[in-house]
């Protein structure tokens, strides 16, 4: 019964916000996160005993349960949501915005269908909530994002919108050969999916695939995320980079490796060679960036390849590392758009080349800067190191003929990616001081948020147990 509470709390507080005006919807939006966060951390820890599961009747005559399942791979993503929208929440007390009751109200309504689809172990349930997850950001980017909002929306909207379709034509189709009652249930889809025949499996895993690809984004279905990252407003830019790619790696790990494991077989190899084009090539563009928010999106493609090439290794010590380098990309990437949105704020400009001199003027932003940047490279002691170890390990043990020189053009990233960020401390934090619209160092608000993600990258990277033994067990499920 307590998983409803994950879904129901920000749920109905989003529906509430709707009607409360000014900073009456931001008060209740705080306290609905915190309220979230305090569930999934009970979650998260009755979750090192057993899973938990929760089941009612919805829609029977299609055969669907409201059916919720909460394992040690759920209720991670969803202890990560928690934070990252209390995070969002917290430095985002002191900004105003346009409407701030619809605005609240639509990301508390995208964290309750973001929770949804962490949980749901009914196909069309999963669907549904995908899609509540979604909708609310159209209505965000367009309406709070930029000058370019209109059309960047638009080809967002085209892209999901297809992607989701996709989806749904293939969850049918597989519920269509299910035997059971409950043709929707994740266990028949996977009883139905595991039987088909091989041709059939390889048609079917592009279906789907397509669609999680589009959601990570993998190359070559990214180019609706730089644009979109861009135009979007922050709050809303967090929640697309660090929770909502999530959601197509996570469907990637329950609704398709398991489902169709010969279609799998059959496009793993291809799946790994555009996975490994898709970071070296984000890379390469991120590195001659001047926009730090498109740089930073850039990024995020890159650290999204390298977790799906590593879930198509067939490893378990791959598939395990992807559940670590979830939480913790999540983690890391929140601190990088929340630094970017204080740089934005105060230089006006998100141009790194009129930008220098943090360091002089504002030294503790500086420092988390420099101590987030230096986690997204996966620093050893910091919480990206574990992850993206565990990555390059389940690479190089992976079935692929070529696995060698695929970790070796895969591990360039590394390199890339040292040098882009590095570059971006060096243009905004040394160097001349410029002028700047705001000069304030971190407020109460923005000290708080950081020390929770600075504390986050510390400990995990010193000690990530609690994440492994969290998410042990489920890897070796996945990958037979």
């Amino acid at each position: 019964m307590v998983l409803i509470f994950l879904i129901l709390i920000p749920f109905l507080s989003g529906i509430m916000s709707f009607a409360v005006k000014g900073d009456g919807a931001k008060a209740l939006a705080l306290v609905s996160s915190m309220l979230t966060l305090a569930v999934t951390a009970y979650v998260s820890g009755a979750n090192f005993t057993a899973p938990i599961t929760y089941s009612h009747s919805w829609i029977p005559i299609l055969g669907t349960q409201f059916s919720l399942l909460g394992d040690g791979m759920s209720s991670m993503l969803c202890l990560l949501t928690g934070i990252v929208v209390m995070v969002v929440m917290i430095v985002n007390v002191n900004k105003e915005v346009e409407k701030p009751g619809a605005f609240y109200g639509f990301m508390l309504l995208s964290q309750a269908g973001l929770m949804g689809v962490f949980l749901a172990s009914d196909a069309l349930l999963f669907y549904m909530f995908w899609e509540l997850a979604l909708v609310p950001v159209y209505f965000l980017c367009s309406q709070w994002g930029g000058e370019k909002r209109i059309p960047v929306t638009f080809k967002f909207f085209i892209y999901t919108f297809v992607g989701s379709l996709m989806m749904l034509a293939g969850l049918i189709y597989l519920s269509l050969q299910t035997q059971g009652a409950s043709s929707y249930s994740w266990s028949d889809i996977v009883r139905a999916g595991s039987s088909l025949p091989p041709g059939t499996q390889q048609w079917l895993f592009w279906l789907l695939f397509i669609a999680f690809a589009i959601k990570m984004p993998i190359f070559p279905f990214h180019t609706w995320q730089p644009d979109t990252y861009e135009q979007s407003p922050t709050p809303v830019t967090i929640i697309l980079s660090a929770l909502m790619v999530k959601m197509g790696m996570y469907a990637v790990l329950r609704w398709l490796l398991p489902v169709l494991p010969a279609g799998v077989a059959c496009w793993s190899d291809t799946v790994v060679v555009l996975c490994v084009i898709g970071i070296v090539y984000a890379s390469c563009i991120a590195m001659v960036q001047t926009d730090i928010k498109r740089l930073v999106a850039y990024s995020s493609i890159a650290h999204m390849g390298l977790m799906c090439a590593a879930a198509f290794t067939h490893t378990n010590i791959g598939i395990h590392g992807i559940m670590v380098q979830m939480f913790n990309h999540g983690i890391t990437i929140t601190g990088m758009w929340v630094m970017v949105s204080m740089i934005e704020n105060r230089w006006g400009t998100r141009d790194m080349t009129k930008m220098g001199g943090m360091a002089t003027v504002a030294p503790r932003m500086a420092i988390a800067l420099v101590i987030i940047s230096l986690a997204s490279i996966a620093l050893p002691l910091t919480n990206g190191f574990v992850g993206e170890f565990m990555l390059f390990n389940g690479l190089l043990s992976g079935s692929n003929a070529n696995h060698v020189t695929l970790m070796v053009i895969a591990g360039l990233g590394i390199i890339l990616g040292a040098v882009y960020t590095l570059n971006m401390i060096q243009k905004t934090t040394y160097g001349d001081v410029t002028k700047m619209t705001i000069t304030q160092d971190l407020s109460i608000n923005e000290y708080l948020g950081l020390a929770i993600i600075i504390s986050l990258i510390i400990f995990l990277g010193v000690y990530p147990k609690p994440l492994l033994d969290l998410t042990s067990g489920i890897a070796g499920f996945i990958v037979k």
